[in-house]
């Protein structure tokens, strides 16, 4: 099952132990509709972990993507297993408003967030 989410706003951010790409839907007074949050954070005792957060919603952990694909201002992400809060989804399809700040966050967030299961597309 594909899950397929539309978004006006990009952003990226580094934390202490966390890069992330909050991705959202807002209104035209700013306030946020929907989001989907993609962080990847760094323990000194852990592996590397991705989650995904939609809505206040948290999943995730050290095999949570299988695979993520790039093209244009689509992000593929395929998912190890069908993931139950977003309806039995295995892969979950981001699209985003091309305006010039999206893009730069995409760029500059992209391969920090998702490393080495950023497998196929174009940037």
């Amino acid at each position: 099952m594909i899950g397929s989410r539309q978004y006006d706003t990009v952003a990226f951010d580094v934390r202490d132990n966390a890069t992330m790409l909050f991705f959202a839907k807002t209104t035209d007074t700013g306030d946020i509709l929907d989001y989907l949050l993609l962080m990847r954070t760094v323990e000194e005792d852990f592996d590397e972990s991705i989650y995904i957060e939609v809505n206040e919603q948290q999943f995730g952990g050290h095999n949570l993507i299988s695979e993520a694909s790039l093209t244009g201002n689509v992000l593929t992400l395929r998912l190890h297993e069908a993931a139950e809060q977003l309806g039995g989804a295995t892969e979950i399809v981001l699209t985003w408003s091309e305006t010039t700040e999206n893009l730069d966050s995409i760029e500059a967030g992209v391969f920090r967030v998702l490393g080495d299961t950023l497998t196929g597309g174009h940037a």
